[in-house]
């Protein structure tokens, strides 16, 4: 098998004590040497100050390629532009596009007036500051607003045509719905990588909102190896440990060798998964034995 390749998400803090769990996780998963690690941007640009902090603290104080999040959502072309040259002139080269989310409140997702209106048009945007090495997002089982899948698939490739460099998958549980995607990406004559991102399940009633929110479906057989466990933390960990492995390692027998890992902050799963994947920190060699 090819050498894997990782990458992590985390999210800005927003008090100190997740800061702390934020930079003990990050500490943690450096050794493993990802691509990159990205770095979450809120629905309406609530949290533009702390995703900046998170990514200059991480180019000064580590050695991991930072890829901060911009979105479309709540400011003018201009204004994001400059946010991104801030990046490039601090030494960002790396940028997640998105067209972001309605922020709480609004019924759907409407642009900017003089905004960029979708993902595809800030990639473009983001090639005339600099040449980012861009990744935007793709969704194996459909974004919950587009028309059709036909459409989705489109929507991909602009958005690559545009300049991005990788996709990045939307989190899933049924590994089939991921591989039938990729099959469709590339008889649709996409040629760059489709990188499955996973979730490692630290909660799971918080996991099933996110997935109710983002169209991704659970499969029963999942649902039910958590049952019962509520009040067992220690057991849960063990299931979604075991159940991450198994989806990783069966794509990694289907040819993926890189993964994105959404960490929700917490190293511990992420850090397990990617060991039984092969990624594993570099050891010191051990001291010749005396004579």
């Amino acid at each position: 098998m090819q050498p894997v390749t990782v990458s992590f998400e985390f999210f800005p803090p927003n008090d100190p004590e997740m800061e702390k769990t934020l930079w003990a996780s990050i500490q943690r998963l450096a050794p493993l040497a990802p691509r990159f690690v990205s770095v979450t941007y809120g629905a309406d640009g609530s949290t533009r100050e702390r995703t900046h902090n998170v990514v200059t603290r991480i180019l000064r104080e580590t050695p991991l390629t930072a890829a901060p999040h911009l979105t479309c959502i709540g400011a003018p072309r201009g204004e994001i532009l400059d946010i991104a040259r801030t990046y490039w002139d601090a030494g960002v080269r790396h940028i997640v596009a998105l067209r972001g989310d309605a922020p709480a409140g609004q019924s759907g997702y409407a642009p900017h007036a003089e905004g960029f209106a979708y993902a595809v048009d800030l990639v473009r945007g983001l090639k005339t500051v600099g040449d980012f090495d861009i990744s935007v997002a793709a969704y194996p089982e459909v974004h919950p607003e587009a028309p059709s899948a036909k459409f989705d698939l489109d929507n991909l490739r602009a958005k690559l045509d545009a300049g991005a460099s990788r996709a990045i998958t939307q989190f899933f549980f049924d590994t089939d719905k991921y591989l039938r995607f990729r099959d469709a990406c590339a008889a649709a004559g996409i040629t760059a990588q489709i990188v499955p991102g996973i979730l490692p399940i630290t909660r799971f009633p918080q996991m099933l909102r996110f997935a109710k929110r983002c169209g991704a479906s659970v499969p029963e057989s999942l649902q039910h190896r958590f049952d019962g466990l509520d009040d067992d933390p220690e057991t849960r960990r063990m299931i979604a440990a075991s159940f991450a492995i198994e989806q990783v390692r069966r794509l990694q027998e289907h040819g993926v060798n890189e993964f994105h890992f959404y960490t929700l902050n917490r190293a511990e799963l992420t850090y397990a998964i990617c060991h039984a994947l092969g990624v594993r920190a570099p050891t010191a060699p051990r001291a010749a034995a005396e004579a």
